[in-house]
């Protein structure tokens, strides 16, 4: 099974386009947790328990591990996805972006020692950036293209010297639409914050996952998120952190997840078009 076809699966089995984004942040851990490394995957693993049948997706964030030296946290965290949540994939959010060898170890970092389904990746070195993973014909690539931090402003909203002048973003969508998907495991980062800039990606690249963060504590509008992006043969996948993870501060921290991930996944539902099948 293709990342793609996993995705589309487990959005079906539990009638989902939610993706929760892991990002533990031992500062906001419930009271009475430590933030010794080991609570990072014990309030993780809480987290993935009571939201198991909601997700369609994980997204653990990396820096959130590895700058506490909770690496292994994470293979261990991934290898519990596996077990409480089978068929959910795992897109490890690293933003990765280099050339040739490195590229190569970056891939092997994800897909072997981590187990990942799919990786978040810088595409702005160009096409060899991406090659090296493209070994994995079974696993997912997300390129960031239109992010939703004000400084994306600085180079993807840039027209180039192109016929018709296109932003970088949307030649970057059309690329991945195009000759850089030639196994057909591309997908494309749009933040959630500019609705009418997913549908414009969603106009150049019609058919490829959307991975779409933003939704919830950085204030994307989860109706128009689904209005711009979803279309039939189009899946989205949209991700919510910390409205999820910090939903209480107690211990009943995993039961508040559960009810804030309840609550996106039925908003992101009644935005769907009547009659859509996921």
């Amino acid at each position: 099974m293709t990342f793609t076809q996993m995705l589309a699966a487990a959005s079906q089995a539990r009638q989902s386009l939610l993706c929760v984004g892991l990002d533990p942040d031992p500062a906001r851990f419930p009271a009475g947790m430590t933030p010794a490394a080991e609570s990072f995957f014990d309030f993780c693993a809480a987290i993935v328990d009571a939201t198991a049948d909601v997700a369609a997706a994980f997204k653990p964030q990396i820096a959130y591990f590895a700058a506490h030296g909770a690496e292994r946290q994470l293979q261990r965290l991934i290898a519990h996805v596996r077990q409480a949540a089978p068929g959910v994939p795992v897109i490890l959010d690293a933003k990765r972006g280099d050339i040739g060898a490195t590229a190569r170890q970056y891939a092997r970092e994800a897909f072997e020692r981590y187990g990942a389904d799919a990786v978040t990746l810088s595409p702005f070195m160009g096409f060899d950036s991406i090659e090296p993973y493209l070994d994995y014909a079974d696993k997912g690539l997300f390129l960031l293209c239109r992010t939703s931090n004000p400084g994306g402003d600085d180079l993807q909203a840039l027209p180039l010297a192109l016929p018709g002048q296109p932003r970088l973003f949307e030649h970057l969508a059309q690329l991945a639409q195009g000759p850089w998907n030639v196994n057909g495991q591309l997908g494309l980062v749009v933040g959630a914050t500019r609705a009418h800039e997913v549908a414009r990606v969603r106009e150049m690249a019609p058919a490829l996952p959307l991975l779409i963060p933003g939704v919830g504590a950085q204030g994307g509008d989860a109706a128009a998120t689904v209005r711009a992006g979803w279309r039939p043969g189009g899946p989205v996948v949209i991700n919510s952190s910390r409205a999820i993870l910090y939903a209480s501060s107690d211990a009943n921290f995993a039961d508040a997840a559960r009810a804030a991930a309840l609550a996106t996944r039925a908003q992101l539902q009644a935005a769907l078009p009547a009659g859509a099948v996921l």
